[in-house]
């Protein structure tokens, strides 16, 4: 961000990270135990890890809007949003919450790190509108309009500042 400040840059939009522990990647690849899941059934230690790194981040752009002179700095809290969607997947239309659309093994999680999607051997679900992971690490067309949605909301956003605010400035 400093170096895109000294090049002219005034306006920054940071997302911090996801739930990692949630993605049908991590899920399938550790070993694990029950005690090791939270309650939706994602990893304690990587929800651990990404809310660690993202408190320093948070505290990150609030020193930089302190010491970037005339710039915008929000902070969008995305793993509230993506923990939201996990947690309340029937809610919002979805029934395999942590279960990738394409991949291969079927449940849990339909995912293998030697048979992803696009290579031989790969299913794909029929209804990709019901899972929210497309491939075990990016979501699906379905789950991103939600994500979208409430990225777009402002509320959770520090400062809460519309998007279009960066279309104009």
């Amino acid at each position: 961000m400093q170096n895109i400040y000294q090049h002219g840059g005034r306006n920054f939009w940071i997302h911090n990270t996801g739930p990692l522990g949630c993605l049908p990647q991590k899920l399938a690849t550790f070993d694990k135990k029950s005690s090791d899941f939270d309650q939706y059934g994602c990893l304690k230690t990587l929800n651990e890890a990404a809310k660690q790194f993202n408190d320093q981040l948070r505290v990150l752009c609030e020193e930089l809007r302190s010491e970037l002179k005339n710039s915008t700095i929000v902070y969008v809290d995305m793993y509230s949003i993506k923990y939201d969607l996990i947690a309340n997947a029937t809610t919002y239309g979805f029934e395999n919450s942590l279960m990738a659309c394409c991949g291969y093994g079927g449940p849990p999680y339909n995912y293998n790190p030697i048979i992803t999607c696009s290579r031989a051997g790969y299913s794909v679900c029929e209804r990709g509108s019901k899972f929210i992971s497309w491939d075990g690490v990016h979501y699906t067309e379905a789950a991103n309009a939600v994500v979208a949605s409430k990225i777009l909301s402002t509320n959770y956003s520090t400062p809460q500042i519309k998007f279009s605010y960066f279309c104009s400035n």
